[in-house]
């Protein structure tokens, strides 16, 4: 379904989560198999000891790649970033020689172990949970920065977040480093069973977590996330710190004309940004994002951003949804707005979640909307 999708929509994320999706199942072929008897059985047990089933070197890269593509539609593998992919490779190449030298020329096990699967050496075992850890590391680092970055620069941050990523990356880390618990764990009477038991439970979490991966980044193609084209470089010209302050005004409304930082520049940008919202009602597209506010203002996005954060005390995200907010609040009492619900106002207004309304409407009003209505 991924690699369909990947050449319908060239989407270049679908194909390195086909990929990855493809590995984990080759990963799990020769537990499952084991089960059936195939370890004890010919000619089972040289498929399964001539065969490279499991290719984890990949892992680790594939889904630091996957991470850097979702959040940058541009990004492709190529040059320098080929290097992650050598362990991986090499591994392959050198495991089906020396199986092919083996099969065709030795006819019997000679530079294979007959008594241990090539797939499961200790050695490839601890360099591949290695590498499993230094690209869940990276990746996490990445996704931090991107969503660090979207919250600057969309006002869709909640829905662009992909939290379902965090928690699988998070999610895989454990797994990871669950062979050593269980290895430390069997050395003790109480858990000796676990030298048996313990890798099935591994591989049916291995499975869970593969399985909601899966399924969420099947359903994120939907998200507007084409227009971000993140790059952690993009960071470097935002301000460090962004100011989070909030001024509520005396009818539950929230001031927005009220600069915390006298520069004129700032504050003729923020007019025009004023003048420009309640002209065009751009808050009211879900997919609006900071370049494309900024092109109109005929500035640049980090321009755009600081000024956003001086002379109202938000970063971008905040600063749409603030209007979001206060477009519901005078919706509300509006004819032409009576026969419809409160979500679908707030839909109306430019959010494109149920969670994201009320969380904001709270943020910024102090109550959620129920009570607020009441």
């Amino acid at each position: 379904m991924f690699f369909k999708r990947a050449i319908k929509l060239e989407n270049y994320a679908d194909k390195l989560m086909g990929w990855f999706l493809l590995i984990a199942a080759l990963l799990i072929i020769p537990f499952m198999v084991g089960f059936a008897g195939w370890y004890d059985n010919q000619p089972y047990r040289d498929i399964l000891f001539f065969v490279p089933f499991v290719h984890s070197l990949f892992i680790g890269p594939i889904l630091y790649f996957y991470t850097q593509s979702i959040f940058n539609y541009s990004f492709r593998i190529k040059g320098k970033a080929l290097i992650h992919l050598l362990p991986g490779a090499l591994y392959l190449v050198i495991n089906v020689a020396l199986s092919l030298i083996d099969v065709l020329i030795y006819k019997k096990y000679h530079l294979t172990s007959e008594y241990e699967d090539p797939d499961f050496a200790t050695w490839y075992t601890l360099l591949s949970m290695v590498s499993v850890l230094i690209y869940l590391f990276l990746s996490i680092r990445y996704y931090n920065q991107y969503k660090k970055y979207t919250a600057i620069a969309t006002s869709f941050a909640d829905q662009a977040s992909l939290k379902w990523l965090r928690n699988f990356l998070y999610a895989f880390a454990l797994l990871s480093v669950m062979p050593i618990i269980r290895a430390i764990l069997s050395n003790f009477t109480f858990f000796e069973r676990m030298r048996y038991f313990g890798p099935w439970y591994y591989y049916v979490g291995f499975a869970i977590v593969v399985y909601y991966i899966a399924i969420n980044a099947y359903h994120a193609v939907y998200l507007p996330l084409y227009k971000i084209q993140f790059d952690p470089i993009l960071l470097s010209g935002f301000d460090e710190e962004q100011v989070t302050s909030i001024t509520e005004s005396k009818d539950s409304t929230i001031a927005i004309n009220e600069p915390l930082v006298v520069d004129e520049k700032m504050i003729a940008l923020k007019l025009a940004l004023i003048q420009l919202m309640q002209k065009e009602f751009l808050f009211e597209r879900s997919d609006l994002t900071l370049s494309e506010v900024a092109k109109k203002l005929h500035t640049n996005a980090v321009v755009l951003s600081r000024a956003v954060n001086q002379q109202f005390g938000l970063n971008f995200n905040d600063y749409i949804n603030q209007y979001r907010v206060n477009a519901v609040i005078e919706r509300l009492s509006l004819p032409e707005f009576k026969n419809q619900t409160l979500l679908a106002i707030a839909f109306d207004a430019g959010f494109n979640s149920k969670a994201t309304f009320n969380r904001s409407f709270k943020k910024f009003t102090g109550k959620n909307p129920k009570d607020f209505l009441n």
